[in-house]
């Protein structure tokens, strides 16, 4: 698997599959998983792209915590997978803290995003409680421990009774998680404030929900679509991790957008 070394010389990973010659996708995935939710292990959303039409680089970024993270360290990050990948223009399509690295590159790298797919996500957190909480909790009693009540909030009941094995593949992603790293992307995402730059994001923009996402209610969404100018609005009946939950109107809603 490639790595690339970012600006900061943090190494990253990232993964390339179809011919070379096609449009560029970039998958970012959420906090507390890796590039897999993206594949079989995450409902094939990559393995369900037809043959030649896309070629998606996955980053997985994995950053050092000597000093406080934020979301343009992660969109350079991004931003030197696709250079590395020799994609000069792309599309976007990032799910929870991939969907807030994707506002940060809609305004930030305006001449390299062709489309945007913002996924589960959010702008602005004015209550940072719950994320100061959560820090605390998994840096008091680890990972494996936050793990059940992230799976709640990741997938409806209904699903972690029917769908043991991919969700048992979503927990072994999360124990695995350097927790150092996850504790540094909690705080950027309890710190984030795009209030005022996603309203300047001019790509074509689709807005993902989930109807029963308790983690990024359907109504940060919704205000996200709101904010910027021609954005699409599309709702699937899923908690957190839609793309797992839903995988096949994931795909066909990502896949329509982009092709039209």
């Amino acid at each position: 698997m490639p790595i690339v070394n970012a600006k900061d010389g943090c190494p990253i990973n990232y993964q390339v599959e179809g011919p070379a010659s096609a449009p560029v996708l970039m998958l970012c995935n959420s906090l507390g998983t890796d590039l897999h939710m993206w594949g079989r292990a995450g409902g094939g959303m990559v393995e369900a792209f037809p043959a030649g039409a896309l070629r998606p680089p996955r980053p997985r970024p994995v950053r050092r915590a000597e000093r406080p993270l934020h979301h343009g360290h992660a969109g350079n990050d991004a931003l030197a997978v696709a250079d590395a990948a020799g994609a000069k223009t792309f599309n976007w399509c990032g799910l929870s803290m991939g969907g807030m690295v994707g506002q940060w590159m809609g305004a930030n790298a305006r001449d390299r995003v062709i489309k945007l797919v913002l996924s589960n996500t959010h702008y602005f957190y004015a209550d940072k409680q719950p994320w100061n909480d959560r820090i605390k909790f998994a840096r008091d009693n680890g990972l494996e421990k936050l793990s059940g009540p992230q799976m709640e909030r990741w997938f409806t009941k209904e699903f972690r009774e029917r769908s043991a094995g991919p969700v048992a593949k979503v927990v072994k992603m999360f124990v695995a998680t350097k927790l150092d790293g996850f504790l540094g992307c909690c705080e950027a995402v309890r710190d984030m404030n795009f209030s005022k730059s996603t309203p300047t994001i001019t790509a074509p923009t689709m807005v993902i929900v989930g109807s029963k996402d308790p983690a990024t209610l359907p109504e940060f969404g919704q205000e996200i679509a709101k904010m910027i100018k021609g954005a699409k609005l599309t709702s699937l009946e899923a908690a957190h991790l839609s793309n797992i939950e839903q995988p096949k109107a994931y795909t066909e809603a990502v896949l329509s957008f982009l092709k039209n």
